[in-house]
């Protein structure tokens, strides 16, 4: 059996926990002396002893690791070193097999100094703003009126009074859903991240305030972590940020929907002022009640002009105007009609007159008579007849019979 298959561990040939613990060892080992950037959370000097214990946390998450130096290592690097400090150490890992830990073992600490700090503040915020995380476009504008508000901040601190005080003085029966965090420390960005998640899982909760009072750069540097505002981009809900005063501006302000200068005017921002909005609602009646009274009296008073005029003041008058205008025209007609008449009486004597002058008959009246034989052919020359032919002569008074004596 060659060496490498030796050293595999199979069902029938188990390695023991002591192997194994060593093989773990050796693995750690081989990672060296690196450089490690962490937050303390904690510190332990142990009277009698020249090793000091840390215990080093990732802000941005929930993980610590156990380092240990030399009281001199510490007081040469950092002798001022507090909890809550952020630091760079280098440290080399080392496993404990007796009792299964991992450790690390430091020759070297440097405290991050406040310009540094701000340096890596402002890197983060040129990287956040590159991926668009502070996006105007992105932004969610809160409701009007919330059905319920979510409010992480300190336990009884002055920004929790603030903003449930102010905005119950505005809005009296507005809800509140307070998850209470750390605000600072090593523990503040992981209790935030986690209220965060609870609130915005809430479909009850329409807005969440993330609120803190003021403080140092170092005491608000949790608002700058990376991690919280990529939980503050990633939420559903609308966030107002409302951290430190007027002039403190960590990252967290930048990603939230809305950035609030103080917790104070978060509470104002949050909900409207009870008062003003019934002020604005009486405005508002108002408004609409002069304007109403306006358009009652433009259409009364146009009412009243059409009213007076002289077609429905006096509507008989127009009947009165078309009824002279009618008999008028009815004389006129008659007028017409009589001397179209007359007229026609003169020109029918004059016909008759002219007609009686030219009849035969007239002629007869006269004395005259008309010959003619019995067939009727008027006898017109003599030489149309011979003795003894017999002739009609008609007169005016009737017929007579003749007999032709001579030609």
């Amino acid at each position: 059996m060659s060496e490498p298959e030796k050293d595999k561990s199979t069902p029938e040939r188990p390695w023991p926990v002591r192997v194994v613990s060593q093989k773990i060892g050796a693995w750690v080992g081989k990672l060296g002396w690196v450089w490690i950037d962490g937050q303390l959370a904690q510190i332990s000097r142990r009277p009698g002893t020249q090793v000091v214990f840390l215990t080093l946390r990732d802000p941005s998450a929930d993980l610590s690791l156990t380092v240990t130096a030399h009281r001199d290592v510490l007081d040469a690097g950092a002798p001022n070193l507090a909890e809550g400090a952020r630091v760079v150490l280098h440290a080399k890992p080392e496993f404990y097999p007796a009792r299964g830990t991992l450790s690390l073992r430091a020759d070297e600490i440097r405290q991050v100094g406040l310009g540094e700090l701000l340096a890596r503040i402002e890197r983060l915020k040129r990287l956040l703003a590159a991926e668009g995380l502070f996006d105007p476009r992105l932004k969610r504008r809160p409701p009007f009126l919330p059905h319920r508000i979510g409010l992480v901040t300190g336990r009884a601190s002055a920004a929790e009074r603030d903003v449930l005080t102010n905005a119950r003085r505005r809005w009296p029966a507005v809800e509140f859903r307070v998850v209470n965090v750390a605000v600072q420390g090593p523990a503040a960005v992981p209790q935030m991240i986690d209220a965060l998640a609870v609130l915005d899982k809430d479909p009850d909760v329409d807005v969440i305030i993330l609120a803190r009072g003021g403080g140092s750069v170092e005491d608000l540097l949790p608002f700058s972590d990376e991690a919280l505002c990529r939980a503050v981009s990633a939420c559903r809900t609308p966030i107002i940020s409302a951290i430190g005063h007027e002039t403190d501006t960590p990252l967290v302000d930048f990603v939230a929907d809305l950035r609030a200068s103080t917790p104070t005017d978060a509470a104002k921002r949050v909900v409207p002022d009870l008062a003003e909005e019934w002020q604005r609602i009486g405005q508002a009646r108002a408004r609409l009640n002069r304007a109403m009274t306006g358009l009652l009296d433009r259409e009364q008073h146009r009412l009243d002009l059409l009213r007076s005029r002289p077609v429905l003041a006096r509507p008989e008058l127009m009947v009165d105007g078309r009824l002279a205008d009618l008999t008028a025209l009815r004389d006129r007609a008659g007028r017409c009609l009589a001397h179209r008449l007359s007229a026609g009486t003169d020109e029918l004597g004059h016909t008759l007159a002219r007609l009686r002058a030219l009849s035969p008959a007239a002629t007869l009246q006269r004395g005259y008579a008309i010959v003619q034989r019995p067939d009727g052919t008027v006898v017109r020359e003599p030489a149309q007849v011979a003795p003894g032919d017999a002739l009609r002569l008609r007169l005016a008074g009737g017929e007579v019979p003749a007999t032709v004596t001579a030609s």
